[in-house]
């Protein structure tokens, strides 16, 4: 087993405001371990508010945690330069249009991450900018296009392109499926396998779509009012699901599931 990162007793706590001069301390997830193999997708889910969204925002970075620590590598991620962590985890958010600079074309999208966290020439970068734009499958014509000149699945592969232009080792993505119909969804999964089966990268996805999690996952991880209540391999988990709070999920999702 090769383990890529680590998660050790993490917890958030944030100030919540019960008035003018009042407030109370509020969890937004506590003691959370897991670990994630190189290579594998890890899957976290769990009902609105469980905490899995704010856990992955603290992996990538975008959060702060209160205690406990995230080790990539063995080293812990606080040892990390921004530079080094940014070009390590990179995240894909719910709805690229949001994410993506309307003002900019798909080349200087591409291009940004690059000149800010890498040493290679022009040359270079338009080189590794095509490279990444084909491994997502996107032609290089589209370098010169905007992003509301793409559809939906395109700005999600402009999205993945971005994020996979550093070669990271671990991609997070947050409900990147939701608003897209079944077909594009499966798409969109079945390039984000191509792209892990080429690369080795790693994969922690926020999801809601069981069957789509079960298609991906290697190992599930669910959550509930901020702790994990599961956490299991793919199989063990829809074949023996141990907590009632994964059943639960499997029967809302699978009206045929029946353990």
């Amino acid at each position: 087993m090769n383990t890529l990162l680590n998660v050790n007793n993490l917890s958030k706590n944030y100030r919540r405001s019960n008035g003018l001069f009042s407030s109370s301390v509020q969890s937004a997830y506590t003691d959370i371990n897991f670990s994630l193999e190189a290579g594998k997708t890890l899957s976290i889910i769990g009902e609105s508010g469980s905490g899995k969204s704010t856990l992955v925002q603290t992996i990538a970075g975008l959060r702060s945690q209160s205690s406990g620590e995230i080790y990539l590598h063995g080293t812990a991620l606080s040892d990390f330069s921004l530079q080094h962590r940014c070009k390590s985890i990179r995240m894909l958010f719910h709805a690229p249009s949001d994410s993506l600079n309307p003002k900019a074309t798909i080349g200087r999208i591409l291009s940004a991450p690059l000149k800010l966290n890498s040493n290679l020439t022009a040359i270079e970068r338009d080189q590794q900018i095509k490279e990444t734009l084909s491994l997502v499958g996107l032609l290089p014509d589209y370098l010169a296009f905007y992003p509301n000149m793409l559809s939906s699945v395109q700005q999600h592969q402009v999205a993945l392109a971005r994020a996979m232009i550093l070669d990271p080792d671990i991609i997070i993505a947050d409900e990147i499926l939701a608003g897209l119909d079944i077909s594009l969804r499966f798409k969109l999964v079945n390039l984000l396998l191509t792209i892990q089966e080429k690369k080795g990268v790693s994969y922690i996805v926020v999801a809601h779509n069981m069957s789509l999690v079960r298609h991906i996952s290697d190992h599930i991880i669910v959550m509930h009012n901020g702790v994990i209540v599961e956490n299991d391999t793919t199989e063990n988990v829809y074949s023996s699901p141990k907590s009632d709070k994964t059943k639960h999920l499997l029967q809302s999702h699978q009206p045929d599931y029946r353990k």
